[in-house]
């Protein structure tokens, strides 16, 4: 029995010794405001409490296009497109509840219908009436329900490898989400969150592997060991984000143009056919040897087209 003991007691302490060595601590907000929140980043009140962050750049009496983040990103995600399309457009980016520089939310509310609020309450604190909106994988399936619930607001609406068409899923999942939906084992990311699995993820979303560099890397690494965002992710992907986008998209009216890379192995592109499909009217363009986020991977080309079909041609 003491034999047991004892090596029970050795196979503890080894187990704390290695959760010590490996665990990482929170980084403070005012740490990575004073790293990223550079011009023309702003921070607005909104009325339950939650401090959003937002770029608010480039055309300031031109036609307004709104920007929605995928999961895990951040505004930074659409800065491609804001420099390329700034010179015509007023582009407002905005970091999601549990995301970027906002980060964790008072009423804990990460749902989509909680980030539709979201975005309705920012667009008014900005005063912004009417604009077209845009939105990457989970900000896809926000974007969508967004114009679906809020049409008046909408002028045109863009989903880039969109969530929110529950279907057919990808074949190369990151495994950072999958720990974050195995109960217990997902509380080890609380405390433990390697930058290999930042690497991981962005190589299984990304074809164009040029873009990848330590810049972008530490980027998500940051943002996602930010105080309090992964006690916010682990509630986020507790949650069963249900059906509502497909349920209600006969609703959407505004004109809508979909993008996709070809080989997204996180959202198929049998999916940009399913709302290319259920959307009449829309516009679809695939870009071949392209993944996830092709407002990154293909910039120029995607930028070109999102310009165009605002200009409505």
């Amino acid at each position: 029995m003491n034999r047991f003991l004892t090596g029970l007691l050795v196979v503890v302490v080894a187990l704390a010794g290695a959760f010590y060595y490996f665990s990482e601590p929170d980084i403070a907000r005012s740490v990575l405001e004073a790293k990223y929140a550079t011009p023309p980043s702003q921070f607005l009140m909104l009325p339950d409490g939650a401090r959003a962050h937002v770029r608010d750049q480039g055309s300031r009496g031109g036609p307004v296009l709104v920007l929605v983040h995928g999961s895990n990103a951040s505004l930074f995600t659409w800065e491609p497109w804001a420099k390329r399309l700034g010179d015509q457009f007023r582009v407002v980016s905005i970091d999601m509840p549990g995301h970027g520089l906002t980060g964790a939310v008072p009423n804990h509310d990460y749902s989509q219908e909680g980030m539709v609020r979201f975005v309705k309450e920012v667009t008014d604190k900005l005063g912004l009436a009417k604009f077209a909106i845009a939105g990457n994988s989970m900000g896809g399936g926000v974007a969508a329900r967004f114009a679906e619930e809020y049409p008046a607001n909408v002028s045109q609406l863009i989903l880039v490898d969109a969530g929110g068409m529950p279907g057919k899923g990808g074949d190369r999942i990151p495994l950072a989400f999958r720990l974050a939906r195995v109960p217990i084992l997902n509380q080890i990311l609380l405390h433990i969150t390697p930058r290999s699995l930042v690497t991981e993820g962005l190589n299984d979303a990304i074809v164009h592997k040029e873009i990848i560099d330590d810049r972008m890397i530490d980027t998500y690494w940051d943002f996602a060991r930010m105080q309090g965002t992964r006690q916010a992710t682990m509630e986020r992907f507790g949650l069963n984000w249900d059906d509502a986008v497909r349920k209600h998209i006969a609703d959407i009216k505004a004109p809508t143009l979909i993008l996709w890379g070809a080989q997204d192995h996180l959202i198929p592109v049998e999916v940009a056919q399913e709302f290319h499909s259920a959307i009449p009217g829309s516009k679809l363009i695939v870009y071949p040897a392209t993944g996830h986020i092709p407002q990154e991977e293909v910039a120029d080309q995607s930028a070109a087209d999102v310009r165009a079909f605002l200009a409505g041609r």
